[in-house]
């Protein structure tokens, strides 16, 4: 029995395909921990979307920014962006069988030291809070309010986390948080604009695992999001986004040992 975290598919089920063949998954007895964006810029969001589920509970996934489009435009309170690649899913026939499932997947997932999230915590988060925040987003997707949290879910404000936020202001820093962030500042607030490499973050930000006495620093974080940070495995921080949508890899990480399988690429990267 082995686990293994995978990097961000963005529907780029080939490579998927082709990493599971790699690492010898057998779906009764291994596990796999997906750190979300399942779908969109890739060719085959709905084979992943359908792969993923059929595996039930021997995936283990959280979602992801374009997991979370996905399913706000499918609620008609988003518009499709002309990079996305989500019509194949919109025009399923188990279009709402897929969509139902997608939203019962959590935020946040805790396995002993182990935490698997999308993007990132912000510095003043311990681990057992981002898991209760992060309830309240999984609560809110999962319930009648779903179709008002996914209209409001939009914007980058408020940046920072404070305990008096409320409503669907303190679900949106929650879920940028979880699904958006890549650098803030030393007090936690959030800058969006940047999707680029460490040596070119704007002054006063730093990526979010490097702030200076991070209150989830003691957990293992496994995460994504970042793929122009690429590969990075330390002791206590595992990114797993490898670029495979832009030509990069598809990777996994076996967890009990720490050996990495990487799958290459297509070598024309996807069009913004």
């Amino acid at each position: 029995m082995a686990t293994y975290a995978v990097g961000d598919i963005q529907g780029c089920g080939i490579e998927f395909r082709q990493l599971l063949d790699q690492i010898s998954f057998n779906s009764a007895s291994d596990k796999l921990w997906l750190v979300g964006d399942l779908v969109n810029r890739g060719s085959d969001s709905l084979g992943v979307l359908r792969l993923v589920k059929s595996l039930g509970d021997r995936a283990i996934t959280v979602l992801g920014n374009h997991d979370l489009h996905l399913l706000a435009v499918a609620e008609g309170v988003a518009e499709l962006h002309r990079s996305d690649t989500l019509n194949e899913i919109l025009d399923a026939p188990d279009r709402e069988e897929l969509l139902a499932w997608l939203r019962r997947q959590r935020l946040l997932y805790i396995e002993d030291d182990w935490v698997m999230v999308h993007a990132g915590l912000l510095p003043q988060w311990n681990v057992a809070q981002a898991q209760d925040l992060a309830r309240e987003v999984e609560t809110a997707l999962r319930g009648k309010q779903a179709h008002d949290f996914l209209k409001h879910m939009y914007g980058n404000h408020p940046d920072s986390w404070r305990d008096d936020l409320t409503g669907y202001k303190r679900l949106r820093v929650i879920t940028n948080a979880l699904t958006r962030m890549r650098i803030c500042s030393a007090e936690g607030a959030m800058e969006f604009k940047f999707k680029g490499e460490v040596q070119d973050i704007p002054a006063d930000f730093m990526p979010w695992f490097e702030v200076p006495g991070r209150a989830s620093e003691t957990s293992t974080i496994v995460c994504g999001h970042w793929s122009a940070l690429g590969l990075k495995l330390t002791a206590k921080v595992i990114a797993l986004d490898s670029g495979c949508l832009w030509g990069g890899a598809l990777t996994a990480l076996r967890l009990e040992d720490r050996k990495l399988f990487q799958v290459s690429c297509s070598t024309t990267p996807a069009a913004w």
